[in-house]
């Protein structure tokens, strides 16, 4: 009996200490691109003096660290040749400007020279329609048991509209966002729908719309859906690359990744009853 027990304890031994061996995987590693995050947002009510951007490059899949990108030349100028610079704040790879004009439907083109390469793109700022009201709904979802809120706004019916809807619960972590034409609305009343199917009493949400140019919408459109719903931010690395508006003059064949956006923006605060 004591033979066939510790047989049998040698073999449990064997077997744990199999289970905690360590396997090492091989990843490619690529050179370290740009990223660029420029998006210039406008709040309604308010100068939109200050922006910033922020430049970091990509790193090793298993790094915690992000690295900053510092000692970078920043500037954006409008159709009228003024020029706006975008100052870094020592050593975090924070560029800030705070004297910048928005203007809506003004053409502005961004300049960035980093480590002997330039970078440019140019965009157009969006106006947005304001939201008008949030409406409640305790029987939303397929079960008809969840809470759903809808941020209303009346789309202008004399042109092409493109939107950016972000959500931001009290209740999650991460941040969810989609994208929306007025193909099918344009110059009705629509909203912007919740995705929390976890929403309760007391939960806070922190509701943005961004009126943005097509071209972003294309881009932001594949984005999140490569990334899918359940991510950080449109920022966060995706399993595939998009490539963005911004263009490397230097050389081209190492392009950034990001991209440069100028949007009006209504943000909107509301807490579930």
């Amino acid at each position: 009996m004591k033979k066939v027990t510790l047989l049998l304890v040698f073999f449990i031994s064997i077997f744990f200490t199999s289970c905690e061996e360590v396997v090492d995987v091989d990843l490619d590693t690529a050179p370290p691109k740009l990223v660029i995050e420029a998006a210039i947002n406008w709040q309604k009510g308010t100068t939109g003096k200050q922006q910033t951007i922020k430049l970091t490059t990509t790193t090793g899949y298993f790094e915690n660290v992000i690295p900053t990108v510092s000692g970078a030349t920043i500037y954006i100028k409008n159709s009228h040749n003024e020029r706006f610079n975008f100052i870094e704040v020592p050593k975090t790879g924070r560029y800030v400007c705070t004297n910048f004009k928005p203007v809506i439907d003004e053409q502005y083109t961004l300049t960035i020279i980093s480590a002997g390469n330039t970078y440019t793109a140019n965009e157009t700022l969006k106006s947005v329609a304001p939201i008008t009201r949030i409406e409640q709904n305790n029987e939303g979802g397929f079960t008809g048991k969840d809470i759903e809120i809808k941020a209303f706004y009346n789309d202008p019916g004399d042109v092409e509209n493109f939107y950016l809807y972000k959500h931001v619960y009290s209740n999650k972590i991460k941040s969810t966002y989609y994208v929306d034409d007025d193909e099918f609305f344009n110059g009705n009343e629509f909203f912007s729908l919740s995705d929390d199917d976890e929403l309760k009493v007391g939960d806070e949400i922190e509701i943005t719309h961004f009126g943005i140019s097509k071209q972003y919408y294309n881009y932001m459109n594949i984005l999140v859906s490569i990334a899918g719903s359940n991510v950080g931010g449109p920022f966060q690395s995706p399993p595939a690359t998009v490539k963005g508006n911004i263009i490397n003059t230097t050389d081209k064949n190492n392009y950034p990744l990001g991209y440069f956006s100028l949007c009006e923006t209504d943000l909107k605060k509301y807490t579930i009853k």
